[in-house]
């Protein structure tokens, strides 16, 4: 009778003992994957630039909710969640489960962000709640027309839509994926709607993200787990699908790579690649190949917030920021512009060469080597050089023994290669005292 009273203590201690590991774990595991998913902008990065880190007409989240100037878009959120939740039955319930939802959820979007977040549970929630149905209603009534009102402020001329499509990749203008997502299986959605969240994202965003229509599926199946916000969605689709060479380089030199123009002068083949990824750049047997990459109005501000976000956000990789780096090392002059147009990587109907060389030079970044994620390829192009140098080299003694100028020809050949290394090395300099730390 001693034992047999003694065992349900033990089975009970066990017990509590095991629900406090699972507690402790899965808070470990949300904290290791959500801390600062999305934190301040660095001065540094957003100085007089302002308007292109924070947001002009729509706050989302609570890093910008005080901004009085965004406060007119306020009840357009409120006539969102009204359409949103009423469009069936029972609105109040649903109303009620969608609030619970969030109350469970509330300090796991709180450890979202990387400062506090100085708001009382209730309008936290609130905010949370408003602010995901907002994007929700907007990307249902951005995909099916029949949604809409006719007085509808988001739609009433492209220039409304650009703004609100800008304001919502802004990197502290985000809210948590989970929260969307939540939200999303709790609403009445319409019945003609089969997309998934991550569908209508994606056909809102499709002309930011390259080839979005054709990986519908795959971006279903991989990204959605992992996803943090809708900046981190768009981001995974710039991330390269394969990895590249990395190797351990002697010194930071072997970073350099010198503008394309100079590239094809040298017998480089520069060929547009098709490719799932912007970033899935390839050099091989004497030919880069480079992903087309569309200019538009949302380039330098998508571009800026993916950078921030690979500054910020703590383990993120730096492949967008190594792109960048690799690209305004590529793209130099007007004529670099052209020879890119022509061979359809650099996408642009308005022939602005000189406004996208200015583009890459506003958007200038540092990057350390171990971070630059091309310094293999860059490696790779070196050696390339080196070994046309000493094909050269031969060739000049042939001509040496073999023509009948001998000394003069050997000599004059011998005068071209000193002024293209002189040019290569000064290029060299300028090129590692402005990109690498």
């Amino acid at each position: 009778m001693e034992i047999e009273g003694e065992s349900p203590k033990h089975v009970t201690l066990d017990i509590m003992h095991e629900d406090a590991l699972l507690t402790s774990i899965k808070e470990k595991m949300e904290h290791i994957s959500l801390s600062k998913c999305v934190c301040r902008v660095p001065e540094e990065l957003y100085k007089t630039n302002e308007e292109k880190y924070f947001p002009t007409s729509l706050s989302i989240g609570p890093l910008h909710h005080s901004n009085h100037s965004l406060k007119p878009m306020e009840d357009q959120k409120w006539r969102y969640l009204n359409a949103l939740i009423t469009r069936k039955p029972n609105a109040e319930a649903t109303l009620d489960t969608c609030i619970n939802s969030l109350r469970q959820v509330e300090q796991k979007a709180r450890k979202f962000y990387g400062q506090p977040i100085p708001m009382e549970s209730d309008r936290l929630v609130e905010l949370l709640l408003l602010d995901g149905c907002f994007i929700i209603e907007l990307f249902l009534e951005y995909a099916f027309k029949n949604l809409r009102r006719r007085d509808d402020l988001c739609f009433s001329s492209s220039d409304s839509l650009s703004h609100l499509r800008c304001d919502l990749i802004l990197y502290e203008n985000q809210i948590p994926f989970f929260i969307l997502d939540q939200i999303f299986h709790l609403v009445p959605v319409p019945k003609h709607c089969h997309l998934s969240l991550i569908d209508l994202a994606l056909f809102f965003f499709k002309k930011l993200i390259p080839d979005c229509g054709n990986h519908h599926q795959k971006t279903r199946e991989i990204f959605t787990p992992q996803t943090h916000h809708l900046l981190d969605l768009i981001r995974q689709h710039y991330l390269p699908t394969h990895s590249t060479q990395v190797v351990t380089l002697p010194n930071v030199g072997h970073t350099y790579i010198p503008q394309v123009s100079r590239l094809v002068s040298l017998g480089i083949s520069v060929e547009r690649a098709t490719t799932e990824s912007t970033t899935n750049i390839q050099f091989f047997n004497g030919k880069l190949n480079i992903p087309s990459l569309e200019i538009h109005s949302y380039t330098e501000v998508l571009l800026r917030n993916l950078i921030a976000m690979e500054h910020c956000s703590h383990g993120c990789s730096k492949h967008v920021t190594s792109y960048v780096v690799l690209m305004e090392g590529l793209i130099r002059s007007e004529r670099d512009v052209r020879v890119l147009q022509e061979r359809e990587i650099l996408i642009d109907g308005h022939g602005r060469e000189k406004e996208i060389v200015f583009l890459l030079q506003r958007l200038h970044v540092d990057v350390k080597r171990d971070d630059f994620y091309y310094r293999g390829l860059c490696e790779e192009i070196s050696k390339h050089q080196t070994r046309r140098r000493d094909v050269c080299w031969v060739g000049m003694g042939n001509v040496y023994h073999r023509t009948q100028f001998g000394i003069a020809g050997f000599s004059l050949a011998v005068v071209l290669l000193v002024f293209l290394f002189t040019g290569a090395f000064f290029s060299t300099v300028y090129f590692l005292l402005h990109h690498f730390q």
